[in-house]
């Protein structure tokens, strides 16, 4: 009797692996391609597993995004989770993030309107990126009454944004040196302005 447990738990933890392999092996897809071009044979392949695994797991390309939002979109908010009040680290891993899926992230916002299956990894996203924001600049934001907290939040919010790292990088060319310092001059203008009772 004791081996039955031990086999339902072993075959519920191999499942598991398999549903995080298939999430990871689609947002490898999303970062090169754009949604529509992403296939499940092409999941299949990189998780390798059939397809038969990957729509039993998750159904369809709409239930992929579920799994990235359960096992990585969690992950991601940690990572960019830094001590709060240090504002160097705080940046330093946004471009971390920035770097190696900053124009992924940026395609996928191209396609909001087109797909709307990608509503959700989007949401998720912009909810992370308030809620580390919040996290990593506490001792400034903590000190301001509403409303005046809601607005720094806000304004820390879009100068740490994926369009103000596509701005500097992509659209204007400034080195990762010269963004970063362009980023965090900005987030400083900002808590000063705040903190001076703005």
């Amino acid at each position: 009797m004791t081996g039955r447990p031990y086999r339902q738990t072993a075959r519920a933890e191999a499942a598991e692996m398999t549903r995080r392999r298939i999430a990871e092996a689609f947002v490898e897809c999303w970062r090169e391609r754009w949604f529509d071009e992403i296939t499940l044979d092409e999941v299949a392949l990189r998780a390798r597993v059939s397809v038969r695994t990957v729509i039993r797991q998750f159904g369809n390309k709409e239930g992929l995004i579920a799994g990235f939002i359960k096992y990585l979109a969690p992950e991601v908010r940690e990572r960019r989770t830094v001590a709060p009040g240090d504002i160097d680290q705080a940046i330093e891993r946004l471009f971390e993030n920035y770097e190696a899926d900053g124009d992924a992230t940026v395609r996928a916002l191209a396609q909001e309107q087109r797909h709307p299956a990608l509503g959700p990894m989007i949401d998720a996203g912009r909810e992370g990126h308030r809620l580390v924001a919040s996290l990593n600049f506490a001792p400034w934001l903590d000190l301001l009454p509403e409303p005046q907290r809601r607005r720094a939040l806000d304004a820390l919010v879009i100068v740490t944004d994926i369009y103000t790292w596509k701005l500097l990088r992509r659209d204007m060319g400034r080195s990762e040196q010269e963004a970063r310092w362009m980023m965090r001059t900005l987030v400083q203008s900002v808590l000063a302005q705040f903190a001076a009772g703005s």
